[in-house]
């Protein structure tokens, strides 16, 4: 980090800013922390619930409404925050000054509604700072190719903090949500989950992609690329900057920060899960392209897939989706039965996925089968497997979800302090 003064950008959730006396709250928290000494630059989500509000306002008036013009509408949200923190701010005596996407600038593609970020010019911001300002910018949104405003999707405010981290060069970027860090697994299925000091930017992208909802995968992926250490803490607890040294929240960052190499560091599972099975389909070349090209351009998303051959010498695939996208995946797979020529089409929407995740699974064996004994012993059938370098994932009846999460917690060691 370029000078003396520390930088921390400071990003806020829905539920961190849901109401007048929460947005008083987090002008607390902001001043604290600019009175450490630190430059800060805020980024806000709009308060809880009004971004559904105001999609809601866009579908009720056409389903089929103009991105273009449902982006300036939910856009406002964030803006509203943005604005009324900074009100608030300067009540407490805080020189602070809001900033919508395009006033930064943040420069996005033509996407509306899922835009990707092209460029930040932290010029802006990074003057501000200088003279004892903090910025405080609205979140989820840019500015498109044709000076119209865009929003970024789905985790679109953490995805604005990280990439305002990495534009002004911060030291950390802390994520204020509802819970108060990354924990070994959802602490509200095991009562023994711990809260992790550091978890690595590749664990963290793994868990995010099979279910932990702490950070969305897209913020963590960008926080990988650009080296930005992100902090996850809760806006609702107060407490010290620094315990014996230690930092209140969990810290993601690269994997040479962390000394010690956990064999396993958290297990994540996903509800949002449907299963797909094609039976009896003819084994010849181009069969798996017949079958997932279309469903890529109808915009399915294909997860885990296992494809098992017959003694008749016909093939059967089996692959996994989200349930929002089994109804558009059936249709598409209905449409094709023709040209592909299977015999039966089998859904299971009543499923869950469990994953295991740990860096210290590329210089350890015996991962996997620890897994597989464990739920074995549980008498939980396994359905579908995949895996990656750091990752083994099952698939499993939902009906045993919150069973497996626990056997596996203790299997690999994560109940003991």
């Amino acid at each position: 980090m370029p000078g003396s003064v520390p930088r921390i950008v400071m990003k806020f959730g829905g539920t961190s800013v849901g109401d007048i006396e929460r947005i008083k709250a987090v002008a607390e928290r902001v001043k604290k922390q600019k009175e450490t000494g630190c430059d800060v630059l805020v980024v806000v989500s709009a308060m809880a619930g009004e971004t559904n509000k105001l999609v809601g306002f866009c579908d009720a008036l056409s389903e089929l409404h103009d991105p273009c013009e449902y982006d300036s509408i939910v856009a406002t949200g964030e803006q509203v925050t943005s604005g009324l923190l900074a009100i608030a701010l300067q009540k407490l005596g805080v020189n602070a000054r809001s900033f919508a996407g395009w006033q930064v600038p943040i420069r996005t593609d033509s996407q509306h509604g899922k835009a990707s970020l092209d460029t930040i010019d932290g010029a802006r911001l990074l003057g501000c700072m200088a003279e004892g300002i903090v910025p405080v910018v609205a979140g989820f949104q840019g500015v498109g190719p044709d000076g119209r405003v865009t929003t970024l999707g789905r985790g679109g405010s953490d995805t604005s903090a990280v990439a305002l981290a990495a534009a002004v060069k911060a030291d950390r970027c802390d994520i204020y949500t509802d819970v108060d860090g990354i924990y070994t697994t959802d602490p509200r299925i095991v009562a023994k989950a711990r809260k992790l000091e550091k978890i690595t930017y590749e664990e963290m992208l793994e868990l995010a992609s099979v279910g932990a909802k702490v950070l969305q995968t897209r913020s963590v992926g960008l926080a990988m690329r650009e080296g930005v250490r992100v902090q996850v803490l809760s806006s609702f607890v107060d407490g010290p900057a620094l315990v014996e040294g230690k930092l209140p929240g969990s810290l993601v960052v690269d994997e040479d920060e962390i000394v010690e190499k956990k064999l396993v560091t958290g297990i994540a599972y996903s509800r949002d899960e449907a299963k797909l099975s094609i039976r009896r389909i003819p084994d010849r070349p181009g069969i798996a392209a017949a079958i997932f090209g279309p469903l890529s351009e109808a915009n399915v998303n294909v997860d885990m897939i296992v494809q098992s051959t017959g003694a008749d010498g016909t093939t059967n695939m089996t692959f996994t989706t989200s349930k929002t996208d089994l109804p558009r995946a059936i249709s598409t797979l209905e449409s094709v039965q023709a040209s592909v020529e299977y015999e039966e089409l089998v859904t299971d929407a009543d499923v869950v996925k469990i994953s295991v995740v740990g860096v210290g699974m590329r210089s350890h064996a015996g991962v996997a089968s620890t897994m597989f004994r464990t739920l074995s012993e549980r008498s939980i059938n396994i359905q579908v497997i995949s895996t990656s370098e750091i990752k083994v994932s099952v698939l499993v009846a939902a009906e045993y979800a919150e069973l497996a999460v626990r056997a596996l917690h203790t299997a690999y060691g994560l109940d003991n302090v």
